[in-house]
Formats: C-alpha cells, sequence, structure tokens
C-alpha cells in the first residue's frame, strides 16, 4: 500500500529524478514549451510551478532558493527576467499540458508542457482585464446601440400601423 506516498518516482532514483526534473525545468523555462511523456510532463509541473511563483519576489534570497533546485544561471537569468514580467498578474496555473499522442518507437503517451503567458493562440486576450482594456462588461447580451435602435424602429413601426388604420 502506498497510503500518503504523493511522489511520482518515474521509475527513478532520488537522484536521477531531481536531476531530470531540473532539467526539464530548465528547458522549459528556456524554450517556453517542451514535448516529453505524460507522466514526466505532470511531475514537471509539481516541481516548477513553486519556482515560478518565487521568481514574482526578486529577492536575493529567492534567486538562491531558486537556483538551489535549477543549478543553471542563464535559467534563473530568464526566470526572474522576461517569465517574471509575464505572469506577474497570475494568481497560479503557470503551466498547460496538452496531450499530443503516443510516440512511434514505444508507444509512449507524449505531451506538450508549455508556460501559458507565452503562448498567442491560446492566450488571446486572457491576460487582459476589463479595468486594462478600459471596456466595460455587460452580462446580457447585445450593444447599447441595437437596443436603442431596436425601440427607435419598433416605436415608428406602431406609429405606422396607427396611422394606416382608420378610425371607427
Amino acid at each position: 500500500m502506498r497510503h500518503g506516498d504523493k511522489v511520482k518516482n518515474l521509475s527513478r532514483t532520488k537522484a536521477h529524478r531531481d536531476a531530470l526534473l531540473s532539467n526539464l525545468a530548465c528547458q522549459l523555462i528556456e524554450h517556453k514549451r517542451i514535448v516529453t511523456t505524460v507522466a514526466k510532463a505532470k511531475a514537471l509541473r509539481v516541481y516548477v510551478e513553486p519556482l515560478i511563483t518565487k521568481s514574482k519576489d526578486n529577492s536575493t534570497h529567492q534567486r538562491r532558493i531558486v537556483f538551489s533546485y535549477l543549478q543553471d544561471k542563464a535559467a534563473i537569468s530568464e526566470l526572474f527576467g522576461s517569465v517574471a514580467e509575464k505572469i506577474a498578474g497570475r494568481p497560479g496555473g503557470y503551466t498547460r499540458i496538452i496531450k499530443l499522442g503516443a510516440r512511434p518507437g514505444d508507444n509512449a503517451e507524449r505531451a506538450m508542457i508549455e508556460l501559458v503567458d507565452f503562448n498567442d493562440i491560446y492566450g488571446k486576450g486572457k491576460g487582459e482585464t476589463a479595468k486594462t482594456t478600459g471596456k466595460k462588461t455587460r452580462r446580457a447580451g447585445g450593444s447599447k446601440k441595437k437596443a436603442e435602435g431596436a425601440t427607435e424602429t419598433t416605436e415608428a413601426k406602431a406609429e405606422e400601423s396607427k396611422e394606416e388604420k382608420p378610425a371607427k
């Protein structure tokens, strides 16, 4: 029984697993998107999201904590630079996993894991709020001009029908 064991071992020892996740995290930060197996992508998400959260606070202490996990100066500077700028307003959920199907060689399930704010296809308009765009959001559909135009035309039709009908 594995009660309380939530670590995805990936059939590796602790040292090998830490090295694997560190390398995957560095590549994800540098390239913004990588293709790997589904199991590794799910394990990587749990590993890298707390590191991205730490990058919001650009202090020496946070940099040293993240460096103890990643051991790559280029990835650290990228994480605390451009990645931290983009994810500053996001409260969590920095990565997205998209399943790609089976790998031809060994039939392993592949997945693409990417940083959400760096995808131009899915992320259009996601980061913008009503305050940043200046638009007010409405629950009911339709615009005011259409609604005003609709009331004017119904009033005009009602007047025309009264004029056409002879008074009895």
